[in-house]
């Protein structure tokens, strides 16, 4: 059986001498073969080695996705070091918080987002990318690269509202795949030479991770800036593309677009979705217009995406049972539900879900105490998520036990929420909850107290707040209560305050 290369350079190089005049990326009118595609991979290694950048160092991007952007990817994952691509979406503080933290050693940024950074090396990404690129050595660069090497650091909110830098190697990506092969997991796997499309947000696993994947397995990346619904359903029947990951929010819009009634469908195999499950109304107006095999997959960033799914055979007619499930374990991957001792928990009971698996983060970058919490040993991590196991070994997620919000398939955090809504003047207490939403899965929520005497509308609250937050942070809509719910040792129960929203769905969380 075919072994797959350990380190997405030397994937990349395998399918450039196996198919160099494949396309390898599609971005606007820019077409890239997997020849020039490898090529150009060795020439930015080189220029970041140049720069004097070494093996570890963090090299930062703010954008959205490019076929730029994806062979800056490969150009710092064959020069050995990490790439820290940073959500576009965010305020500039927090922007400029996580650069700080990732210690990044240069920063490439589109022009859009060009503006001073506290980086000493920032290079646009403009018609001058290409000439540096170019006039870089496209010789093998001199580093050692190896699967257990940090790749990625992808940032997501911490539970105290201070970003998470976490560390994924080119193993957690490439033995993904392997897993499946040798599982046979025919309906998320992809050929060489298969098209798929990018259009979630480089900065999210199910971005920059999709691309990593593409180029792990030799296909045609058709690459958009961003996701709009018509642009994608043009890709999807001009390039017969056979394999798609969209957030069910996207496949909403997709649907509702005029040009669905009209488009051809018929190449795509599998669509896979997640970060939230899909609504059933949503799922069977899809499965019977696009009319493919539906998987819904379950997985974190600190899991490099997918480690749970739910295949197309449990989304037929009669399997509605299972469909409030995020599916079984993949090939390779672990799943126990753990009590508030530590103990694991027989089927049926609810508690922590943990997970043990190759795509399993290497820890939290300069977070050793977070790290500890999460990676609790013999290769075990915490989700945060409150679950359970059926006898036959699907997952139900149950609730957070670490309150994150999904919105729209974005992680937000009520702590980083409250901080950015505790300084407006008027506010003496505040807790962010999330309740449900029929297009994002997920909305924001304010529950406000203010200070004696002290007015304030929901406008002036949510003004405040995107002064200092990324605006899918904010609240869409603010109540004020008189007291928030504590338990004796003063904690918020945001239990309670949630509850009121959620009576009548099967789960807290959406």
């Amino acid at each position: 059986m075919t072994q797959l290369p350990p380190t997405f350079g030397e994937a990349l190089a395998r399918h450039a001498a196996e198919r160099p005049e494949q396309v390898a990326m599609r971005f606007d009118d820019r077409v890239t073969d997997y020849g020039t595609f490898d090529r150009h991979a060795s020439q930015i290694a080189n220029g970041l080695i140049a720069m004097g950048l070494n093996k570890g160092d963090r090299v930062a991007y703010v954008g959205k996705n490019s076929d730029w952007a994806v062979e800056l990817a490969l150009g710092s994952a064959r020069a050995g070091m990490v790439l820290v691509p940073v959500i576009w979406r965010l305020a500039p503080a927090e922007v400029d918080g996580i650069l700080a933290d990732s210690g990044a050693g240069v920063l490439f940024v589109e022009p859009a987002f060009a503006r001073d950074f506290a980086v000493d090396q920032v290079i646009v990404m403009d018609d001058s990318f290409p000439r540096w690129r170019d006039a870089q050595s496209d010789a093998p660069p001199p580093v050692s690269v190896t699967e257990d090497d940090v790749v990625l650091q992808l940032y997501t909110s911490g539970t105290t509202g201070a970003p998470k830098g976490v560390m994924l190697s080119h193993a957690n990506g490439i033995r993904q795949r392997q897993k499946q092969i040798d599982g046979r997991v025919a309906w998320l796997l992809a050929d060489p030479g298969d098209t798929t499309i990018i259009a979630m947000p480089y900065g999210h696993i199910g971005g920059v991770g999709v691309a990593l994947g593409a180029v792990n397995s030799g296909q045609e990346l058709i690459i958009h800036a961003e996701y709009e619904a018509g642009a994608v359903m043009d890709a999807i029947a001009a390039h017969r593309v056979r394999r798609l990951f969209l957030v069910p929010a996207a496949i909403d819009l997709m649907l509702q677009h005029p040009k669905a009634a009209t488009t051809d469908f018929s190449s795509i195999e599998t669509l896979s979705y997640g970060a939230s499950p899909i609504p059933l109304p949503l799922l069977q107006q899809a499965v019977e217009r696009i009319g493919c095999g539906f998987v819904q997959v379950y997985g974190m960033t600190e899991t490099w995406g997918s480690i749970v799914a739910l295949p197309p055979e449990d989304h037929l007619p009669g399997r509605e049972h299972k469909m409030t499930a995020a599916g079984k374990a993949l090939p390779g991957v672990e799943l126990k539900i753990l009590g508030e001792d530590g103990n694991e928990l027989p089927p049926g009971e609810i508690g922590e879900v943990a997970i043990r698996s190759p795509n399993n983060t290497r820890g939290y970058w300069n977070k050793a105490e977070e790290s500890a919490k999460a990676l609790i040993g013999d290769g075990w991590l915490r989700t945060g998520d409150a679950g359970i196991l059926d006898e036959e070994g699907y997952l139900y997620i149950q609730d957070r036990i670490k309150d994150m919000i999904i919105t729209g398939a974005e992680n937000v955090y009520p702590a980083e929420v409250e901080s950015a809504i505790y300084g407006h003047p008027a506010v003496a207490d505040v807790a962010v909850i999330g309740v449900p939403d029929p297009k994002w899965g997920e909305a924001v929520k304010a529950m406000v107290v203010l200070k004696p005497g002290a007015t304030a509308d929901q406008a002036a609250i949510i003004t405040h707040a995107r002064e200092r937050i990324a605006g899918f942070k904010c609240p869409k809509s603010v109540e004020f209560i008189e007291a928030l719910p504590r338990n004796p040792s003063g904690k918020i129960l945001r239990r309670a305050l949630r509850e009121p929203f959620w009576a009548g769905h099967e789960r807290r969380v959406n």
